[in-house]
């Protein structure tokens, strides 16, 4: 089954008066519980085709079909209704709230959402557990390293029980071990859980912890292949 299918994709902005084409009719699938990892130079267009993904953004051209709907056509208040229930994102900076603690930070959507936390005890102290921070719950993000902040982050991405994880450079700030920790927990996430996850990065190690690559070159599609696992 797909969880994403892109046809067509193209992205343009406008530069004073010229028009700068970033993506230039993009097209490929996702099947449901793939890892898939969006690499190229910079400047290729991977983080344009990611908030395209993800409905931050719209296309120019084409079509980007998410369960079944092309989210091209979805309007702004639906797109965020999938965005705190359906789609999950972590980013290279964690966007975590300082004073809030590190359980609250991981119920965010699920208040955003007009949910009752309570409903979610179970579920967040299991989440807990996965990322390895059961006994952090209570301190907030400045008490914690940047692999922990991103650790919540991954939690806060969870919590809603999405379809698919989209993930921004998400060992961008971190020392290699504890970019390899945190590489190891989305593979962990990626099997134990089934979640689709989607990721950018720049890192030829990172990618193979996934199931496929994606290389984008100027805008296009230059490699598709899987991953030989590690």
């Amino acid at each position: 089954m797909k969880a994403l299918e892109v046809s067509n994709l193209t992205k343009s902005f406008l530069t004073g008066k010229e028009e700068a084409q970033v993506l230039k009719g993009i097209d490929f699938s996702v099947d449901k519980g793939e890892f898939v990892s969006i690499m190229g130079p910079s400047g290729s267009g991977k983080s344009t085709l990611l908030y395209l993904l993800g409905g931050l953004d719209k296309p120019t051209g084409g079509n980007i079909y998410f369960e079944g709907k092309d989210l091209s056509t979805v309007k702004k208040k639906e797109m965020s209704k999938l965005r705190r229930t359906k789609i999950g994102f972590v980013f290279q900076f964690y966007n975590l709230v300082q004073n809030l603690s590190v359980e609250d930070n991981i119920m965010l959507p699920i208040i955003l959402d007009g949910k009752n936390p309570r409903n979610y005890e179970i579920k967040l102290t299991e989440i807990l557990e996965t990322i390895g921070l059961s006994d952090k719950r209570k301190q907030t993000p400045r008490e914690l390293s940047g692999g922990q902040q991103q650790r919540v982050a991954i939690a806060r991405a969870l919590i809603a029980d999405p379809e698919i994880i989209f993930l921004d450079e998400p060992i961008g700030n971190l020392d290699s071990k504890t970019g390899k920790e945190i590489m190891e927990l989305f593979r962990k996430i990626n099997v134990k859980y089934g979640k689709t996850l989607i990721q950018v990065t720049h890192s030829q190690s990172a990618a193979q912890y996934g199931t496929s690559i994606i290389r984008l070159v100027d805008g296009e599609i230059v490699e598709q292949r899987e991953v030989v696992a590690i």
